[in-house]
């Protein structure tokens, strides 16, 4: 068997050991088209010998700007197997962050996916004066196409790639990822194929055998996606690229998967309309839908409910939940979620649904898994993050901040010794996050940097109000502000969807939603929501007014990260003047503004 000592090894292991005949999956032209690893070992070569014609050498960097598509992969592996260093780019990215990766990372050539991404490099290379070849992945009229390197390649089929694979030692740069953060200036984050390969052999044992298939829709810009891909190579499962976000729902339905990896909020999205149409439901069939999703809530693991509650979840399990099966595709043994902090009671109703949601926990500085649940007895605990990876050391700092080492942490930030020295001390480094260990599980309770004082002295956890106040179907999205104030405060984002049926129901009749947002009726129902997931916390840290928003955070306005992290800072100043209208004095015995 080949030894896997670096990434691109993964290759001649999977066909010694799988001869994958379906390792890749796209839909091109309503068709699915499968790709061999005999496919992706000739593309992957072809490409690298390309890249050496065109002057590629060992260390330099050569960037992909692409959604997942299986000319990703080619391209990472022709790139990594003569030593250059893979920067994956966000094609959601602004227009300053392309500017400042292209120039810090000195990105020699890029790989870019369509017309508009090839316009917006080709302007950035203008204004920066920035010699960057640029191919792309699908045919435009003037722009050099991918297969043009392929060809290159073909035409040298000759050259010898063993010397240039031989030169690439373990701890080798494989990637430098820049972290959009929510703060600041990106950060390349230099990962060596080392780190990589220690994160993959970890997590493979969590994957159940019977899994052969997974669906993949998270961007593999993101370490997550990069990660769990190059682990289902080691695993012989074969990667079906979803077409884009908007058709999931379909591309579920037909490749029947067997596993896939999520975020939170899209979970969040599946379980609302779950529940809307539960809502639809009218007599005995509403009544049996929430008589099993109230049997869900209550779920425990490993049959701790007893003998009774389990007869009772079977009958639920095949009246309801085999449908919530079908709707994930039939076949779904475990989802795995990670970005954000899932909420408990989620991972309690999908795994009574017998939807094994698996929660981790990671960095991209740490190639990213610290820890995560597993799918068999005593692997997960709910409201935790899981158990720490085996080549991972994890300790609690005195001030509660989760500090970790290992065989997974970065190289350093790209040119910033000043920044690796801030974030690693005596081989630790500073996750940011806050947590604690119980019995062998971790438990995340918050963002170091984003907890803060009341004016009281009172600290405030935003990530565990903010989860709790999404529990309402009412509310779409939240932060908590109040920082230095007397009291915390919500920004709102409505589920315009549900509030607008609500708001019909209850003879409200506004035509758009600043209109809605403003109506008493609905401000007193949106507090009624609030007031009750306010029990529970401490007299300190409710929520005591709050604000209606009309739009969604996104990303393209900038709120958001690409793994859809609320930009605080940038939340904050766009709505100063509605967080100062919260508390000012004249509005002290109202509950909203």
């Amino acid at each position: 068997m080949e030894t896997l000592t670096r990434i691109f090894d993964l290759l001649p292991y999977n066909k010694s050991k799988y001869n994958s005949q379906e390792v890749l999956a796209q839909k091109i032209n309503g068709e699915w088209k499968t790709f061999s690893i005999d496919d992706f070992v000739q593309t992957a070569d072809e490409v690298s010998r390309g890249l050496l014609q065109l002057g590629i050498a060992k260390d330099d960097k050569v960037a992909i700007m692409s959604p997942n598509r299986p000319e990703w992969n080619f391209c990472d592996f022709g790139i990594l197997q003569i030593g250059a260093a893979q920067v994956p780019m966000y094609p959601t990215l602004a227009e300053a962050d392309i500017k400042f990766i292209l120039k810090d990372a000195e990105v020699k050539l890029i790989f870019v996916a369509d017309a508009t991404l090839v316009d917006k490099i080709e302007k950035v290379k203008q204004e920066q004066s920035l010699e960057i070849a640029v191919y792309s992945f699908d045919k435009i009229d003037g722009v050099k196409h991918w297969t043009e390197i392929q060809a290159l390649g073909q035409q040298h089929h000759q050259v010898d790639l063993q010397p240039y694979k031989d030169a690439i030692g373990p701890d080798d740069l494989l990637t430098l990822i820049y972290t959009s953060g929510t703060t600041g200036t990106p950060k390349g984050v230099m990962l060596s194929h080392n780190n990589l390969l220690s994160n993959v052999k970890d997590s493979a044992p969590l994957y159940p055998k019977e899994i052969r298939r997974a669906l993949s829709f998270l961007p593999l810009s993101h370490i997550f996606e990069r990660m769990v891909v190059y682990m289902y190579f080691y695993l012989g499962i074969s990667v079906y690229y979803a077409e884009s976000m908007d058709t999931i729902v379909d591309n579920l339905q037909e490749v029947k998967p067997h596993c896939f990896t999520t975020v939170p909020r899209l979970l969040e999205k599946v379980y609302d309309k779950i529940v809307a149409k539960g809502q639809a439901l009218s007599g005995v069939k509403k009544s049996l839908f929430f008589w099993a999703l109230g049997l869900a809530h209550r779920y425990e693991l490993d049959g701790k409910n007893g003998l009774l509650y389990d007869l009772q979840l079977g009958i639920a399990r095949k009246l309801i939940f085999s449908k919530w099966q079908d709707a994930l595709g039939g076949e779904v043994i475990a989802i795995v979620s990670g970005g954000a902090a899932l909420q408990e009671r989620l991972a309690r109703v999908f795994w009574a649904a017998d939807i094994k949601v698996l929660e981790g926990y990671g960095l991209t500085e740490t190639s990213p898994v610290i820890a995560v649940n597993g799918p068999f007895k005593g692997q997960t605990k709910f409201g935790t993050v899981g158990k720490v990876l085996p080549s991972v050391d994890v300790k609690i700092a005195e001030d509660g901040e989760i500090l970790t080492k290992g065989s997974n942490l970065m190289k350093g930030y790209y040119k910033r010794p000043d920044a690796t020295e801030e974030a690693i001390t005596d081989g630790w480094f500073h996750t940011g996050d806050i947590g604690e260990l119980r019995d062998g599980f971790l438990v995340i309770t918050d963002r170091k940097k984003e907890v803060f004082k009341t004016a009281g002295g009172k600290y405030i956890s935003p990530q565990v109000l903010e989860n709790k106040l999404k529990e309402s179907v009412y509310i779409e999205q939240v932060m908590v502000v109040g920082e230095n104030r007397k009291f915390p405060s919500a920004l709102i984002v409505p589920n315009f969807e549900k509030l607008s049926e609500w708001a019909k129901r209850n003879g409200v009749n506004e035509k758009d939603k600043e209109a809605l947002i403003k109506n008493a009726k609905v401000l007193d129902k949106i507090w009624v929501e609030v007031e009750k997931l306010n029990a529970g916390f401490g007299h300190w840290e409710t929520i005591k007014k709050f604000a209606l928003l009309p739009n969604e955070f996104s990303i393209d306005a900038g709120e958001m990260t690409p793994k859809l992290s609320l930009k605080r800072k940038v939340i904050l100043t766009k709505n100063a003047d509605l967080i100062e209208k919260i508390y000012a004095e004249t509005n002290a015995q109202e509950h909203h503004v």
